[in-house]
């Protein structure tokens, strides 16, 4: 297919500006989240969402929890699904399927060779050796966490097609609820994230208990909640996580935080550039999807009763009493992340239920649901580097697609992608990515370079609609 000139927007729109400069950090300002103070108006909401069978379910979840978290605590690591990358390729089996619905996390192994992905490792440290009076990350003095976007290893991971090929598998666990979503869950696009290599010895880059896209907005923003339907109305059993027609148009970032997902990106995830295992710096997840979401989605409307610890509340249903006198989302900022901690979540047991991610070589890809719990060990007691990049995946929207252009256009200048701290980023580097280090057609559609092809009929007129978005080939 001949190159298609790409049509650049003649001025800015309100969606490019740039956020203001910072790091990782930016999005975790507040360790301390459960004394952030909402606005009074919060108050409100909760009555406004509330309905009298949410006792019943929130104790039900309760009773519920208690089996899973044991659960949880009896089988460890175990519980996190591994699958080959050539079996994943294939299709996952039914177990597999359920195991990896049930816990929102799996790991996929072999997918990039050995070799290729230390390959990238050795790019990123000589791209910031090559750079370093420009480079920026987290911790300041001794960054552990780079905000880089834009180097070659990211442009050949977002692009190598077995990464791409198991974006798609995962992709295509999800489903649509209404048949007019416009969405097309066979694409993976780019979404750009950082990159981490991590030292031994570590202990600044610590993220505790958190979910990312967004926090109050999952109650604030009506087309955000409504993901959440089933919960809100006592249905708590038939909350369908993996059902992305309400997540298209939910807003998960009302208030522009530094490092807040605008898109719908149903699977968070990494590609290993290091053999890294449990205490290691890695990643840890709390592997039970729908019950933590129930479970926190109705946190907000129930506190312990005022004879509990405050420090240690007890778990007992009868111990916690209905609060819709006060501003309290546990955990929920605006602009920051929804952060959990043991006494602002206790019935979820997270000192016992947060797994590490079992040992993982270089090539190895992790991915997690959009609503799992996640952290990152407190310290890295390993004797290499845990390094990855940061690569989820995400589908084709219309939203999604307004996003790419933009991204795209960030790219070729060498700016941070738009939903990160904005600056000048790496546009004064040398040796940064560019469109020519992408050699496949599916990659350069990927970027937003190429314009997309119909499937079917049945989705010509939305694909035709998002390649006009892109300006490529309409």
């Amino acid at each position: 297919m001949a190159t298609q000139t790409i049509m650049m927007p003649a001025s800015p729109t309100p969606s490019m500006i740039q956020k203001a400069e910072g790091t990782i950090a930016s999005a975790f300002a507040s360790l301390e989240a459960d004394n952030f103070v909402l606005p009074p108006r919060f108050k409100e909401l909760k009555k406004e969402i509330w309905k009298e069978n949410l006792v019943q379910a929130w104790k039900e979840i309760l009773e519920e929890l208690e089996l899973r978290t044991n659960e949880i605590i009896s089988q460890g690591g175990q519980i996190i699904p591994q699958i080959n990358y050539a079996g994943l390729s294939r299709g996952l089996t039914p177990e597999q399927e359920a195991q990896v619905r049930k816990t929102g996390v799996i790991v996929v192994k072999g997918a990039v060779p050995k070799e290729e992905a230390l390959a990238w490792k050795q790019d990123v440290k000589d791209y910031a050796t090559e750079n370093k009076e420009r480079v920026k990350g987290f911790p300041a003095g001794n960054i552990q966490v780079y905000e880089f976007y834009n180097t070659k290893s990211q442009v050949r991971g977002r692009t190598h097609p077995a990464i791409l090929e198991t974006q798609k598998q995962l992709l295509s666990l999800w489903g649509t609820s209404d048949s007019s979503t416009e969405i097309s869950l066979t694409t993976p696009i780019s979404y750009f994230d950082r990159v981490r290599i991590r030292q031994p010895g570590d202990t600044a880059f610590t993220l505790g208990p958190h979910v990312d896209g967004g926090s109050i907005e999952r109650w604030e923003d009506p087309g955000y909640r409504l993901c959440f339907k089933s919960i809100l109305e006592g249905r708590w059993k038939e909350h369908n996580p993996f059902d992305a027609s309400p997540r298209i148009n939910a807003k998960s970032d009302l208030y522009g935080g530094a490092s807040q997902c605008s898109a719908f990106r149903p699977w968070q995830g990494w590609t290993s550039m290091s053999t890294t295992g449990p205490n290691e710096g890695t990643l840890r997840v709390l592997p039970m999807l729908a019950l933590s979401t129930a479970y926190i989605m109705l946190r907000p409307f129930f506190r312990p009763k005022s004879t509990s610890n405050p420090d240690a509340p007890s778990l007992k249903f009868d111990d916690w009493e209905l609060d819709l006198s006060s501003t309290a989302f546990p955990g929920a900022t605006l602009g920051g992340g929804l952060e959990l901690r043991e006494k602002t979540h206790p019935h979820l047991r997270l000192d016992k239920t947060m797994i590490s991610i079992p040992k993982v070589e270089p090539g190895d890809q992790v991915y997690w649901h959009c609503d799992v719990v996640h952290a990152v060990e407190s310290q890295h007691r390993g004797e290499g580097d845990s390094s990855v990049l940061y690569i989820p995946a995400v589908p084709l929207t219309e939203y999604n697609a307004t996003y790419l252009r933009q991204q795209r256009e960030n790219f070729v200048a060498g700016l941070p992608a738009p939903d990160f701290p904005g600056g000048e980023g790496e546009s004064n580097n040398t040796n940064r990515g560019s469109r020519d280090d992408i050699i496949t057609k599916l990659g350069l559609q990927a970027f937003g370079f190429e314009p997309f092809e119909a499937k079917d009929t049945n989705n010509t007129a939305f694909i035709h609609k998002v390649n006009v978005i892109l300006a490529v080939g309409a």
